[in-house]
């Protein structure tokens, strides 16, 4: 029996439970705000591009809008996650978030096309952060045995992103004008940087050490190279000319060199000791392909559904709702499965096969494919991905100490990165090839060269095409899409492949059941003090 003194503490300590928990949620919610904020710009400045370039001019430099936040977010994202290691997690992911929104309101103020291109790449460096704190700061609040119940949070925000960018992007640019695409993020960060800053308290890091600036420097151009190549290869320069062959040799000598002064650095930017974990090097492989098949698919489904099957462009982020809405349902139960049972290694193995299996679906698709068909391959597809996008955080972060959590979270985001700068750019060569040799076949050279020079026609010139050439194009394009599902079907098997050999270590904090006196929120609160 509980005696008076035994049972005041008890009551006074009740009314406090409720404010802990309802810290962390303002805190989970200020994560889930930076994270939209990465995720749903590129989606919102794409719809509006060709407003900008009707204002801005520059058609010749359109590309490097995207390829400049690309490449600092890429060359970034290590770099942030090695800082808040080092100097603590709270005010280097605020200061990611600074960063991004004075990018975003420079590139709001833009003037030409070069400081577009610029202020673009201000805000990349910030977006670089964004990601990867919010990965690192759930994995230093979170052991992993918890954390999956969180996925379906995260992968319902890419949902949202993808879904909601383009019809948020078309809005704003018609009714408030194509700078406000960008001063959109304004209000979004500033909520995020109050609620992180009011309720999450991480303790403070002081390292003595050097930054390792040499290393950094390497990394980002090795990294660079590397985005150059799959952007402006066979696009810009062909892949046999100087220019590209010319930053293959820098990217490989950089990337060598890195890796010679990361083994005598006192404080590396990527500690090479974290791939001798056999789960984190297997788990960066298939983060890589999940990355390359992704972006891939993205990029490659409203292409097909509103040029074969003739969707509106408008509604382009609807068109990829079956396999948004599956990827987000399986990452909730793959999460919850994790959560209450502390196996994950399924998930891989299901996920690797499930790639394999929706890509070789899309495949099948041609010129005849109905929109529901369309659907359902889409949702195997989704599914793979619910398996696959959160988990390999969840392994890749098991995988290191707690001392490397930034650098495990920005390595695994950064393989998906690269990952998924691969993809388009091969599965873009792929596309262009097979459209160009198909409409030859089919409509003969003349046609050929009608869209040679752009191969992905946008619905005003297609309506102008003579029925026979616009039939063959129909067909060309279907080809190729054939083809670039059929190559992803073939490149995920290493991903499929690899997933079996991960081993399945006990998650941190595999705790079949936590203090029942104690609440999960109010414990994982208790981790920040």
């Amino acid at each position: 029996m509980a005696t008076t003194a035994d049972a005041a503490p008890e009551a006074e300590q009740e009314p406090k439970q409720e404010p802990k928990q309802r810290s962390v949620r303002v805190v989970l919610f200020g994560l889930m705000i930076a994270m939209l904020l990465a995720m749903l710009d590129n989606m919102i400045v794409g719809t509006a591009m060709p407003t900008i370039v009707g204002e801005l001019g520059g058609l010749s430099h359109l590309s490097w809008v995207v390829t400049a936040y690309t490449l600092a977010t890429a060359a970034s994202t290590p770099i942030w996650g090695k800082l808040g290691d080092m100097y603590g997690r709270k005010g280097v992911f605020m200061a990611s978030i600074v960063l991004f929104l004075i990018g975003s309101a420079l590139s709001g103020m833009a003037q030409d096309m070069s400081q577009l291109i610029a202020f673009r790449a201000l805000q990349g460096l910030g977006a670089g952060g964004l990601i990867v704190g919010v990965m690192a700061i759930i994995g230093d609040l979170i052991p992993p045995r918890e954390r999956g119940k969180y996925q379906g949070m995260m992968a319902g925000v890419m949902a949202v992103a993808m879904i909601g960018g383009p019809l948020i992007g078309g809005s704003i640019t018609d009714n408030w004008g194509w700078r406000w695409s960008f001063y959109i993020n304004l209000p979004l960060g500033v909520v995020a940087l109050f609620m992180i800053s009011a309720v999450l308290h991480l303790p403070k890091k002081r390292v003595q050490a050097r930054i390792d600036y040499l290393g950094a420097g390497l990394l980002t151009i090795g990294i660079t190279s590397l985005v150059l190549i799959t952007t402006w290869g066979g696009n810009q320069y062909d892949w046999a000319s100087g220019q590209i062959i010319g930053l293959l040799v820098l990217g490989v000598g950089a990337l060598a060199a890195f890796l010679y002064v990361e083994t005598r650095a006192a404080e590396p930017v990527l500690p090479l000791h974290i791939f001798r974990s056999r789960n984190f090097a297997l788990i960066s492989v298939v983060g890589f392909f999940v990355g390359f098949t992704m972006f891939g698919a993205v990029t490659f489904l409203p292409l097909y559904q509103q040029t074969v099957q003739g969707a509106s462009a408008t509604n382009s982020g609807l068109l990829l709702l079956p396999m948004l809405m599956s990827m987000m349902v399986v990452s909730l139960i793959a999460g919850r499965v994790t959560t209450q049972t502390g196996r994950y290694k399924v998930f891989p193995v299901v996920g690797g096969g499930l790639m394999v299996l929706g890509l070789y679906l899309l495949s099948t698709m041609d010129t005849g494919t109905t929109r529901f068909m369309a659907g359902v391959f889409m949702a195997v597809l989704g599914a793979a991905l619910g398996c696959l996008m959160q988990i390999t955080m969840l392994i890749a972060q098991n995988s290191v100490e707690m001392k490397d959590m930034g650098v495990g979270s920005s390595s695994s985001t950064l393989f998906r990165t690269i990952g998924g700068s691969f993809g388009v750019s091969l599965f873009g060569a792929i596309f262009t090839h097979q459209v160009t040799e198909t409409m030859a076949a089919r409509a003969g050279s003349s046609a050929a060269a009608a869209t040679s020079s752009s191969p992905q026609l946008d619905p005003a010139s297609l309506a102008k095409l003579p029925p026979a050439v616009k039939d063959a194009y129909l067909h060309a394009v279907a080809n190729g899409t054939h083809h670039v599902f059929l190559w992803g079907a073939v490149i995920s098997v290493v991903a499929f492949a690899a997933s079996w050999f991960v081993k399945e270590i006990p998650l941190r904090g595999a705790d079949p059941k936590p203090d029942a006196e104690q609440p999960a929120d109010e414990a994982l609160l208790a981790r920040q003090d």
